[in-house]
């Protein structure tokens, strides 16, 4: 039949390129469509411009689902030491940057040119620049898909589409459509592993700050994250914020530890001992740093310029707790246009877990950041297209190849 193939995967990014990959490794002939102008603008754009392609440390508590369950067959079938092979299979050079992420040594598009030799190997047909107007099951089985000015026939139909977060890359709510479409319900998609907003003198004061960074534990909501935290002009940012981003809501207050790796009480009065005549400014400076200091002592009412002689017990005791339990309140998030990834989506009721097909609709499977998983930043997303896309791609080879 004209226009035929056992496959066709929807959406040209991580999941559905190594969807196509693996299944037309294992003997399916596979069709992708995507209505951008160039495949995985995602995985180019990421970490940098290096691709944070995957984490040694990868476990299901490091993903945020309805269905905290959902994620773990898939994972634990292709693992992240699986997908290393295949980066060291194509010669890619690669380090771990910190704790346990791994990184292209040269650029993302390693990792992307990797995923379509493995397409271009196993005869992947790839078209771009083709929008879906339509998809509908047909009566005798399979789907027929009317994109461009074609229509396309398959046995099986794979949704890839990735979620609605940073929409200058052509990222859309589509896969949401077509799940609902057939029945399927859908968690409504929330930004995650974005930037904070604040209004008013938090603004002001991140505003004077913007550029700088230091180290914080944050906590929202019983999680909690060591890492970075950046000043920006408009609120917070850094590692530390986008991961606590993802179980913030709306109302919420973050508590900020300034100094997570010092008792700042018994720090104070260690220093006041030794270094009675330093000022307070420079006593903070020299373990944030002297911009942050002075403008975080500023904005919270305290005697920056005074000596540490000149504190009491008291004193210094409110102002550790100050700094161990900054309390702020964002306005809200920077939303989907930097969020990494959104929360949400097709709920992992309607597929399983082991194939990511559809319990209701043969021959449907939604994989990657379309599905109700999202995983925390370090590259713990990518990790869940690879393992997704393989689950789906492994059913896809035993039933229509």
């Amino acid at each position: 039949m004209k226009n035929h193939t056992n496959v066709i995967i929807i959406g040209a990014g991580a999941a559905g390129l190594m969807c196509a990959a693996q299944a037309a490794a294992g003997g399916c002939s596979v069709r992708l469509l995507d209505h951008a102008n160039k495949a995985g603008k995602k995985i180019l754009m990421s970490g940098g411009g290096r691709c944070n392609f995957t984490n040694y440390d990868i476990q299901p508590d490091r993903y945020l689902s309805h269905n905290p369950h959902f994620c773990k067959s898939a994972l634990s079938r292709y693992t992240q030491w699986d997908f290393i092979a295949l980066v060291d299979k194509h010669g890619v050079a690669w380090h771990e940057k910190k704790d346990g992420q791994l990184f292209c040594d040269h650029k993302a598009s390693d990792i992307l040119n990797l995923l379509l030799d493995e397409c271009e190997q196993g005869g992947v047909t790839i078209q771009l620049d083709t929008g879906i107007h339509a998809v509908t099951a047909n009566t005798s089985g399979g789907y027929l898909v009317q994109a461009g000015d074609q229509s396309y026939q398959c046995d099986a139909l794979v949704v890839a589409t990735g979620g609605p977060s940073i929409p200058t890359l052509g990222a859309s709510g589509f896969g949401y459509q077509l799940a609902r479409q057939f029945g399927l319900a859908v968690y409504e998609p929330v930004a995650a592993l974005v930037p904070f907003t604040l209004t008013n003198q938090l603004k002001q004061l991140s505003s004077e700050l913007a550029g700088n960074a230091c180290h914080v534990d944050v906590s929202c909501r019983g999680q909690s994250f060591q890492d970075d935290m950046l000043f920006t002009h408009r609120g917070l940012s850094g590692p530390a914020m986008l991961q606590i981003s993802s179980y913030w809501q709306p109302g919420d207050s973050l508590t900020i530890n300034l100094l997570p790796t010092m008792d700042a009480a018994a720090a104070l009065r260690a220093s006041q001992h030794s270094s009675p005549k330093q000022l307070l400014k420079t006593w903070l400076g020299q373990r944030l740093t002297q911009k942050i200091a002075e403008c975080w002592l500023a904005a919270t009412g305290s005697l920056a310029d005074q000596p540490l002689s000149a504190l009491n017990g008291a004193q210094m005791d409110a102002l550790a707790h100050q700094l161990h339990h900054w309390q702020v309140k964002p306005a809200g998030t920077e939303g989907y246009r930097t969020a990494e990834v959104a929360l949400g989506g097709v709920d992992t009721d309607a597929l399983s877990s082991r194939t990511m097909a559809s319990k209701q609709h043969t021959g449907l499977y939604f994989i990657g950041e379309v599905v109700d998983v999202t995983g925390h930043l370090g590259g713990f997303n990518f990790q869940w297209a690879w393992s997704s896309a393989a689950a789906a791609a492994t059913h896809l080879i035993a039933e229509y190849a």
